[in-house]
């Protein structure tokens, strides 16, 4: 039977450094303070939001009354069918 080799290991014992992390500063909170108002709130200037908005606004109508005047057409067009049958 063959015996192991049991390898030796040097332990060097290596110095422990014990470094202290420095602990974040903590932050300093300030009281809320009332910001004078620049601008009046109930002001109105046109931006280039707004003129995104407008346009995207104009969308949405013109998309609501197409789809009304193609439910007004398919509903003509099912009313003329009724009438040729007689239904």
């Amino acid at each position: 039977m063959a015996t192991a080799k049991k390898s030796s290991v040097k332990k060097t014992s290596a110095k422990k450094v014990t470094a202290k992390k420095s602990m974040p500063k903590k932050a300093h909170f300030k009281s809320f303070k009332v910001h004078k108002n620049v601008t009046p709130f109930f002001s109105f200037h046109i931006t280039e939001q707004t003129v995104y908005w407008m346009i995207l606004l104009a969308l949405i109508f013109g998309l609501g009354i197409w789809v009304l005047n193609i439910q007004i057409n398919i509903s003509n067009i099912l009313n003329s069918i009724n009438s040729v049958n007689g239904i």
